[in-house]
Protein backbone atom coordinates (compact mmCIF):
# COMPACT_ATOMS: atom_id res chain seq x y z
CA UNK A 1 0.00 0.00 0.00
CA UNK A 2 0.79 3.53 -0.43
CA UNK A 3 -0.13 6.63 1.02
CA UNK A 4 -0.63 9.90 -0.97
CA UNK A 5 -2.59 12.37 1.49
CA UNK A 6 -5.61 10.82 3.45
CA UNK A 7 -5.84 7.90 0.89
CA UNK A 8 -4.08 4.02 0.81
CA UNK A 9 -3.85 3.29 -2.54
CA UNK A 10 -3.40 -0.49 -3.67
CA UNK A 11 -0.46 -0.77 -5.77
CA UNK A 12 -2.19 -2.90 -8.13
CA UNK A 13 -3.51 0.74 -9.35
CA UNK A 14 -0.34 0.73 -10.77
CA UNK A 15 0.77 -2.71 -11.64
CA UNK A 16 -3.02 -4.09 -13.24
CA UNK A 17 -3.88 -2.93 -16.88
CA UNK A 18 -7.28 -1.88 -17.73
CA UNK A 19 -9.16 -0.62 -20.64
CA UNK A 20 -13.06 -1.31 -21.34
CA UNK A 21 -13.84 -2.86 -24.56
CA UNK A 22 -17.18 -2.52 -24.71
CA UNK A 23 -17.65 -4.62 -27.88
CA UNK A 24 -16.80 -7.37 -26.17
CA UNK A 25 -18.28 -7.17 -23.09
CA UNK A 26 -21.35 -5.79 -23.75
CA UNK A 27 -21.35 -3.30 -20.35
CA UNK A 28 -22.02 -6.29 -18.26
CA UNK A 29 -20.59 -4.17 -14.98
CA UNK A 30 -23.81 -2.32 -15.12
CA UNK A 31 -26.14 -5.82 -15.26
CA UNK A 32 -23.88 -8.06 -12.86
CA UNK A 33 -23.55 -7.88 -9.41
CA UNK A 34 -25.15 -8.84 -5.90
CA UNK A 35 -26.71 -5.13 -5.85
CA UNK A 36 -26.39 -1.67 -7.25
CA UNK A 37 -24.04 1.07 -7.50
CA UNK A 38 -23.08 2.62 -4.03
CA UNK A 39 -24.38 6.47 -3.72
CA UNK A 40 -23.48 9.31 -1.55
CA UNK A 41 -26.45 10.98 -0.38
CA UNK A 42 -26.07 14.04 -2.12
CA UNK A 43 -25.51 12.17 -5.71
CA UNK A 44 -29.26 11.08 -5.54
CA UNK A 45 -30.76 14.39 -5.75
CA UNK A 46 -28.29 14.26 -9.09
CA UNK A 47 -30.26 10.62 -10.15
CA UNK A 48 -33.90 12.40 -9.56
CA UNK A 49 -32.69 15.85 -11.76
CA UNK A 50 -32.18 13.98 -14.50
CA UNK A 51 -34.83 11.69 -14.79
CA UNK A 52 -36.70 13.73 -16.44
CA UNK A 53 -33.98 14.04 -19.45
CA UNK A 54 -33.75 10.09 -19.80
CA UNK A 55 -37.17 8.95 -18.66
CA UNK A 56 -37.68 7.64 -22.30
CA UNK A 57 -34.57 5.65 -22.40
CA UNK A 58 -35.05 4.01 -19.49
CA UNK A 59 -36.88 0.47 -19.35
CA UNK A 60 -40.56 -0.58 -18.54
CA UNK A 61 -39.70 -2.46 -15.71
CA UNK A 62 -37.41 -0.01 -14.67
CA UNK A 63 -39.92 2.89 -14.77
CA UNK A 64 -42.45 0.83 -12.51
CA UNK A 65 -39.40 0.35 -9.88
CA UNK A 66 -38.58 4.03 -9.99
CA UNK A 67 -42.41 4.55 -9.34
CA UNK A 68 -42.33 2.43 -6.71
CA UNK A 69 -39.25 2.45 -4.68
CA UNK A 70 -36.82 5.39 -6.16
CA UNK A 71 -33.98 5.52 -7.40
CA UNK A 72 -31.70 3.95 -4.64
CA UNK A 73 -32.21 1.42 -2.05
CA UNK A 74 -30.20 0.58 1.24
CA UNK A 75 -29.07 -3.04 0.03
CA UNK A 76 -28.50 -5.95 2.53
CA UNK A 77 -24.98 -4.38 3.73
CA UNK A 78 -26.68 -0.91 4.75
CA UNK A 79 -25.03 0.78 1.57
CA UNK A 80 -26.99 3.09 -0.11
CA UNK A 81 -26.69 2.00 -3.87
CA UNK A 82 -28.86 2.25 -7.38
CA UNK A 83 -32.07 0.29 -7.62
CA UNK A 84 -32.02 -2.56 -9.41
CA UNK A 85 -34.55 -4.25 -12.11
CA UNK A 86 -35.08 -7.94 -10.92
CA UNK A 87 -31.68 -8.29 -9.21
CA UNK A 88 -29.70 -7.57 -12.15
CA UNK A 89 -30.13 -4.22 -14.20
CA UNK A 90 -29.08 -1.31 -12.81
CA UNK A 91 -32.39 1.31 -13.29
CA UNK A 92 -30.46 3.11 -15.69
CA UNK A 93 -29.27 0.32 -18.21
CA UNK A 94 -30.58 1.60 -21.59
CA UNK A 95 -29.00 -0.56 -24.92
CA UNK A 96 -28.12 0.21 -28.49
CA UNK A 97 -29.49 -1.67 -31.37
CA UNK A 98 -26.40 -4.29 -30.81
CA UNK A 99 -27.13 -5.22 -27.68
CA UNK A 100 -24.55 -3.05 -25.89
CA UNK A 101 -25.72 -2.08 -22.40
CA UNK A 102 -24.80 2.54 -21.72
CA UNK A 103 -25.09 4.40 -18.96
CA UNK A 104 -28.88 6.56 -19.41
CA UNK A 105 -27.27 9.07 -17.38
CA UNK A 106 -23.63 9.43 -19.21
CA UNK A 107 -25.78 9.22 -22.30
CA UNK A 108 -27.29 12.33 -21.10
CA UNK A 109 -24.89 14.11 -19.95
CA UNK A 110 -22.31 13.41 -23.12
CA UNK A 111 -25.46 14.97 -25.06
CA UNK A 112 -25.42 17.97 -22.95
CA UNK A 113 -28.58 17.53 -21.27
CA UNK A 114 -27.67 17.11 -17.43
CA UNK A 115 -24.52 18.38 -15.53
CA UNK A 116 -24.14 14.88 -13.89
CA UNK A 117 -22.18 12.32 -15.81
CA UNK A 118 -22.65 8.95 -12.78
CA UNK A 119 -22.28 8.15 -9.85
CA UNK A 120 -18.60 8.71 -9.08
CA UNK A 121 -18.88 4.70 -7.86
CA UNK A 122 -19.44 3.71 -11.65
CA UNK A 123 -17.10 6.26 -13.07
CA UNK A 124 -14.27 5.00 -10.78
CA UNK A 125 -15.26 0.89 -11.58
CA UNK A 126 -12.53 -1.05 -11.19
CA UNK A 127 -11.49 1.20 -9.01
CA UNK A 128 -13.52 0.36 -5.10
CA UNK A 129 -13.32 3.15 -2.03
CA UNK A 130 -13.44 2.41 1.32
CA UNK A 131 -13.26 5.09 4.55
CA UNK A 132 -10.92 3.27 7.08
CA UNK A 133 -10.60 5.40 10.29
CA UNK A 134 -9.63 8.44 9.03
CA UNK A 135 -8.04 7.57 5.38
CA UNK A 136 -9.79 6.04 2.47
CA UNK A 137 -8.67 3.15 0.88
CA UNK A 138 -8.77 2.58 -3.00
CA UNK A 139 -8.39 -0.25 -4.20
CA UNK A 140 -8.69 -2.43 -7.64
CA UNK A 141 -11.31 -5.03 -7.80
CA UNK A 142 -10.92 -7.52 -9.90
CA UNK A 143 -14.21 -8.90 -11.25
CA UNK A 144 -13.60 -11.74 -14.05
CA UNK A 145 -16.50 -10.51 -16.17
CA UNK A 146 -13.77 -7.37 -17.10
CA UNK A 147 -11.65 -10.52 -18.53
CA UNK A 148 -11.46 -8.33 -21.83
CA UNK A 149 -10.50 -5.22 -20.17
CA UNK A 150 -7.24 -6.74 -19.23
CA UNK A 151 -6.82 -8.18 -22.22
CA UNK A 152 -7.13 -4.38 -23.65
CA UNK A 153 -5.36 -2.75 -21.43
CA UNK A 154 -2.63 -5.01 -21.62
CA UNK A 155 -2.44 -5.11 -25.06
CA UNK A 156 -2.31 -0.84 -25.12
CA UNK A 157 0.03 -1.30 -21.79
CA UNK A 158 -2.96 1.00 -19.90
CA UNK A 159 -2.51 0.78 -15.99
CA UNK A 160 -5.43 1.61 -14.07
CA UNK A 161 -4.25 4.78 -12.71
CA UNK A 162 -4.12 5.99 -16.41
CA UNK A 163 -7.29 4.77 -17.92
CA UNK A 164 -9.11 6.50 -14.72
CA UNK A 165 -7.32 9.90 -14.60
CA UNK A 166 -10.46 11.75 -15.23
CA UNK A 167 -12.82 10.02 -12.06
CA UNK A 168 -9.47 9.68 -9.96
CA UNK A 169 -9.20 13.74 -10.80
CA UNK A 170 -13.06 14.25 -10.45
CA UNK A 171 -12.80 12.37 -6.81
CA UNK A 172 -9.30 13.02 -5.12
CA UNK A 173 -8.56 16.20 -6.96
CA UNK A 174 -5.58 17.59 -9.72
CA UNK A 175 -3.20 17.75 -6.77
CA UNK A 176 -3.70 14.12 -5.71
CA UNK A 177 -3.53 12.63 -9.50
CA UNK A 178 -0.25 14.47 -9.42
CA UNK A 179 1.41 12.92 -6.59
CA UNK A 180 0.04 9.72 -7.79
CA UNK A 181 1.69 9.78 -11.08
CA UNK A 182 5.20 11.06 -9.12
CA UNK A 183 4.20 7.93 -6.83
CA UNK A 184 3.80 5.61 -10.11
CA UNK A 185 7.37 7.16 -11.70
CA UNK A 186 9.11 6.32 -8.67
CA UNK A 187 7.76 2.96 -8.62
CA UNK A 188 8.51 2.47 -12.03
CA UNK A 189 12.09 3.55 -11.74
CA UNK A 190 12.76 1.33 -8.33
CA UNK A 191 10.90 -2.00 -10.56
CA UNK A 192 13.42 -1.24 -13.45
CA UNK A 193 16.23 -1.03 -10.97
CA UNK A 194 15.11 -4.42 -8.95
CA UNK A 195 15.08 -6.12 -12.51
CA UNK A 196 18.87 -5.16 -13.33
CA UNK A 197 20.12 -5.73 -9.98
CA UNK A 198 18.48 -9.39 -11.17
CA UNK A 199 19.85 -9.99 -14.54
CA UNK A 200 23.09 -8.43 -13.49
CA UNK A 201 23.08 -11.52 -10.37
Amino acid sequence: MLQIQDTLISLDLFDQMFCCDLAQCNGICCVEGESGAPLGLEEIDDLEKALPYIWNDLSKNAKELIKIQGVAYVDSEGEMVTSIVNGKDCVFTCYDKDGICFCAIEKAWRSGKIPFIKPISCHLYPIRTKKISNLIAVNYQEWSICSSAKRCGEKLKLPVYRFLKEPLIRKFGQEWYNELCIAADILKKEKGENENSSLIL
